[in-house]
């Protein structure tokens, strides 16, 4: 670890001030967006969804409250009565009678009395009749002028004022919802009387000003909902109502429509459910909430800073430490449960997390991680540029002791040699880059340019550079061995092999396109290029073009990897099969190709070579018998497409390639 911190400062010097402070601009935007995510409105969608997700998946599931009964109107209420809106006040007037028989401990009346009716005489003579403490729904038009005309209050004041010598009020039935219409929060306190139903009804101390989110409890049983339900229908009938005595006596009832059309509410549980709930039932929660004398515990702002900061303080740390991708896999994993926990167990342990960002604490440890590790990146990538001449990274052992001893072997001027070079590239990374997150394509890459590297010295080469996923080595400098060429042909090989395993995802890696290899022997100018305070091993001239399109030919020829005559000259021709002689963009001279037993489909067929020979001589024979080996192995798309450009060219003749 105190290496890792080491790395992380010596970074953090390199980078200089202007890049620092870009970083530290997207940190900042990171913060901000992981603590005030709520107050964004491209945020605040997901921040209410997913804090109505954790109510749902957290909410208490209880047994069927005892203090307090739902009597509704439903939809065989109306069909029996013949009237949907306003409800049948002649039903409410003996439903509210028989209840109070029953001796419930309170009724709330979730029925605004907003205009005239024929039966306003009968309801009247009910309600002066009443013992109980009776609460009817009313809403003034300062508070809902879009549904209370001035006109419909005024019949309210005048209505529940002929009946004041009874134990009849009126309360507030405002429930007050979100913006997206979903109702979380207790109302904003009543600002003049009269005071909210559930203040009312309830009578209990310290809620008349209370805010905050409602407490929602799921049922624990799925035949008994967290409060019993019963149709107002059952007390039309006297002798009916006295038989729920036991459901009505001491417990609060409410009264009010449950109608899939009239008066219904989202809630949290919608989210998942797609259930709305009527707006009896929510008073109901409130009620019971106030009963209880319950409520979640606060969370203060600076718990909500810290958190902020944890998240965007993970995402930098992470991203900017240099992590290979079996350990970044892990962190970011254990980072994203961590912070995807946080709100869900908070909430699960009382507290009210309405306001807490979650998405926000997630899109601050992203933006903080990608700007911590694109910084990161960027300086790796100038320290690997400035480090490029450490001779154990770019040579093999060996190799390196023998330079370390004897530093003139690496010419600053030059020297002309024969090398053999090598050029490898990913098919598709551009794409991949594109549809992937950078810190997954950052240590996905550096897994893949690890692990060719190895390949590459493993097999004594020297590796001249990375042009991002594309791998230059070459073999001959700047110490020649005589066994070079069996010992390029074996990398080339190993590489093609070793590609196949990218193109499976694994541990978090996205799958890779097929590796390419191109390798060609010749003639260049190798050596320290750059001058003395900043330089390069390199190699410079026409092969090491010629390798670079070879490897870019196996695309059209569909081989994995493309030899030179040249090359596989030296190497010794059983080791391949011939591909046909190709012309390559930037080179007028041909170039016969071959592709190494081993690598791709190529297999070790001793006829091959000599239907290709016989071919070439002219022999229409040779030509069908090619046919039949590549309709024997249709998995052989290079077989197959060699065959095509036969036929095509004709003996002798030169494929040319785009």
């Amino acid at each position: 670890m105190a290496s890792r911190i080491a790395t992380m400062r010596r970074a953090i010097t390199t980078a200089g001030p202007l890049r620092l402070s870009v970083t530290l601009l997207v940190l900042l935007l990171a913060l901000f967006i992981a603590r005030f995510s709520w107050n964004l409105p491209l945020a605040l969608s997901a921040e209410r969804g997913l804090y109505d997700v954790r109510v749902d998946l957290t909410a208490p599931r209880v047994d069927q409250d005892p203090r307090v009964v739902l009597v509704v109107f439903t939809e065989e209420t109306l069909t029996a009565t013949g009237k949907r809106s306003p409800l049948d006040r002649t039903m409410l007037a003996r439903a509210l009678t028989n209840l109070d028989a029953l001796g419930p401990r309170a009724i709330g009346v979730d029925i605004l009395i907003d205009q005239p009716q024929p039966e306003d005489p009968v309801l009247k003579a009910a309600l002066l009749d009443m013992k109980t403490p009776t609460f009817f729904g009313f809403s003034s038009n300062a508070e809902n002028g879009e549904f209370v005309m001035p006109w419909q209050e005024a019949h309210m004041r005048n209505f529940f004022g002929s009946v004041a010598s009874a134990p009849v009020r009126t309360a507030n039935i405002r429930l007050d919802v979100d913006n997206d219409n979903a109702w979380r929060q207790w109302p904003n306190p009543a600002g003049r009387p009269p005071a909210l139903l559930v203040n009312a009804i309830t009578g209990v101390k310290g809620y008349e000003r209370h805010q905050g989110s409602a407490i929602f409890r799921k049922a624990q049983y799925a035949d008994r909902p967290v409060f019993a339900s019963l149709p107002v229908d059952l007390f039309g009938n006297a002798d009916t109502a006295a038989a729920l005595k036991d459901a009505i006596a001491g417990k609060i009832v409410l009264i009010g429509a449950d109608l899939p059309e009239a008066d219904r509410f989202i809630t949290p549980f919608t989210r998942l459910s797609g259930k709305t709930t009527p707006g009896v039932e929510l008073h109901a929660v409130l009620i019971a909430q106030a009963l209880d004398g319950s409520d979640f515990k606060r969370l203060p702002g600076w718990v909500i800073w810290a958190l902020a900061i944890l998240a965007v303080a993970l995402g930098a740390v992470t991203g900017g430490f240099d992590l290979g991708a079996r350990l970044l896999g892990p962190f970011v994993l254990a980072e994203i449960g961590l912070l995807g926990w946080l709100p869900y167990g908070l909430q699960g342990a009382g507290f009210d997390t309405y306001g807490l960002p979650c998405a926000g604490l997630g899109v601050g440890w992203l933006l903080a991680l990608m700007a911590a590790s694109t910084t990161a990146r960027i300086v790796g990538a100038e320290q690997r540029k400035f480090a490029q001449g450490a001779l154990g990274k770019y040579l093999p052992r060996d190799v390196a002791q023998q330079i370390l001893a004897e530093p003139e072997r690496l010419q600053l001027s030059g020297e002309r040699r024969p090398i053999f070079a090598l050029f490898s590239d990913i098919e598709g990374f551009t794409s991949m880059c594109q549809s992937q997150p950078p810190e997954v394509v950052a240590a996905t890459l550096n897994e893949y340019l690890d692990t060719m590297s190895d390949v590459v010295l493993k097999h004594g080469g020297t590796i001249d550079k990375f042009v991002a996923d594309a791998v230059v080595a070459f073999w001959g400098a700047p110490i020649a061995r005589p066994d070079d060429a069996n010992r390029a042909l074996a990398c080339a090989v190993e590489m093609a092999q070793v590609g196949e395993r990218f193109k499976q995802p694994r541990d978090g890696r996205p799958a890779m396109g097929r590796t390419r290899v191109g390798l060609h022997w010749g003639d260049v100018v190798v050596g320290n290029f750059g001058g003395e305070g900043r330089i390069q091993y390199t190699a410079l001239g026409d092969s090491m073009n010629v390798a670079a399109r070879l490897e870019g030919a196996n695309k059209s020829l569909k081989t994995a990897a493309l030899i030179s005559g040249e090359a596989a000259t030296q190497m010794g021709l059983e080791h391949f099969r011939p591909m046909g002689r190709v012309r390559v963009r930037g080179r007028q001279k041909p170039i016969e190709v071959y592709e190494p037993l081993g690598a791709g489909d190529a297999v070790a067929d001793k006829v091959f070579a000599g239907l290709y020979a016989a071919f070439e001589r002219g022999d229409a024979a040779a030509l069908q018998a090619l046919r039949q080996r590549s309709a024997a192995a249709p998995q052989d798309k290079a077989l197959a497409y060699l065959v095509q450009r036969m036929e095509q060219v004709g003996p002798g003749g030169v494929y040319d390639l785009d």
